[in-house]
């Protein structure tokens, strides 16, 4: 894999991800006549979860749902500018232009007025988008094992570079895909955010993970795929350095935890083979979820990896894993969050986690 670098007209970052190395696909020009990139967001303080949120109103003008001979994701051809001014590429990664967080170049945010109900800071870190392919009709399922390597090297590339930057303190690299996720651009891409905050979910499994350590001396990460890897009825595939399973309170219909191993922190600390089992490991959950159903499976893919400290530094005992649901229950029913789910974050499932994975075996095993 080959990395070049380049500038979009705004002054935006561009990474191109090759897989040759007579690609210098950084050195194509942005000749688009774009304003000078100037994000705003705030994070307020929500004090009775003690969680920031962000208020991006200059999100509410990016682009939605295009039609295909105008996807601003395609490469640069037959005149027509997109955000990728090359001609073709392999994987490419660029700063997000309706970002819901980013650091300004130049000057610091103004202050918000005073307003005693009101604790805020700016919403610095970063939002990129991951483009897997050029092919706008192909998905990340899709792919051929070579290319998801390079996904996957880019994600870790790009997590080491986020995490050196001194407002990021959690890298967090995902996929929407489908309308029904919410889904703006029908492009198979990605995207990775850079918060400027531990994220709740990482920051409640730190948490879970620290009392299991006074309460057993043992990693938690490590207890629970042991513990499923001893169970069994869970398992959707095992490989030789991966175990992929239902976790046993599943969330949602069809939810897979996908770890490694040898447990590592994030992303850049996978070693080659483990790259190399992923991306194939990867590929077959995402065809078995699409076998799932006639139609395509709207999912979320999510990386769960350690929050840095101030040096940059993971934490080792946290332990990565790939969180993959899709919110289809069944074939044309879609779980929504109702009253319970998003008025006090008590799950429902409607599914046992064990009938989802047997389906899930039989899909993974489909010819």
């Amino acid at each position: 894999m080959w990395r070049s670098v380049g500038r979009l007209a705004d002054g935006r970052e561009i990474f191109y991800y090759d897989e040759s190395p007579d690609q210098r696909r950084g050195a194509a020009a942005d000749h688009r006549p774009l304003d000078p990139f100037s994000p705003s967001a705030r994070l307020r303080h929500d004090p009775l979860l003690d969680e920031w949120v962000t208020i991006a109103a200059h999100r509410q003008d990016r682009t939605f749902l295009p039609p295909p001979d105008e996807c601003p994701l395609d490469p640069s051809r037959d005149g027509r500018r997109t955000e990728i001014p090359a001609a073709d590429y392999d994987v490419v990664v660029f700063e997000n232009r309706f970002p819901s967080l980013a650091t300004p170049r130049g000057g610091a945010p103004a202050a918000d007025p005073g307003d005693p109900g009101l604790v805020s800071r700016p919403g610095v870190g970063r939002c990129e988008v991951v483009c897997f392919t050029a092919d706008h009709d192909a998905s990340f399922g899709t792919l051929t094992p070579h290319r998801a390597r390079t996904v996957i090297e880019a994600w870790a590339d790009r997590t080491t570079a986020l995490n050196r930057m001194p407002e990021v303190q959690s890298v967090y690299p995902f996929e929407n895909r489908g309308e029904e996720i919410g889904v703006t651009l029908g492009h198979p891409h990605g995207q990775i955010y850079g918060y400027p905050f531990v994220p709740p979910r990482i920051a409640r499994i730190r948490q879970s993970a620290e009392r299991h350590r006074a309460r057993t001396g043992a990693n938690l990460f490590d207890d629970v795929v042991a513990a499923e890897r001893k169970a069994g009825v869970r398992i959707v595939t095992e490989t030789e350095h991966w175990t992929a399973f239902v976790p046993s309170a599943a969330r949602w219909p069809y939810e897979v935890q996908l770890s490694p191993l040898r447990r590592v922190p994030d992303l850049p600390a996978l070693d080659d083979a483990q790259r190399a089992d992923l991306a194939d490991v990867y590929l077959a959950l995402l065809r078995a979820f699409d076998r799932l159903f006639d139609t395509p499976a709207p999912y979320i893919s999510a990386w769960n990896q350690s929050p840095v400290d101030e040096a940059g530094r993971p934490d080792p005992d946290f332990g990565l894993h790939l969180q993959l649901f899709t919110l289809r229950r069944a074939e044309h029913k879609l779980k929504h969050l109702a009253g319970s789910e998003s008025g006090m974050a008590a799950w429902i499932n409607d599914i046992a986690p064990e009938d989802a994975a047997q389906r899930l075996r039989e899909a993974a095993g489909a010819p």
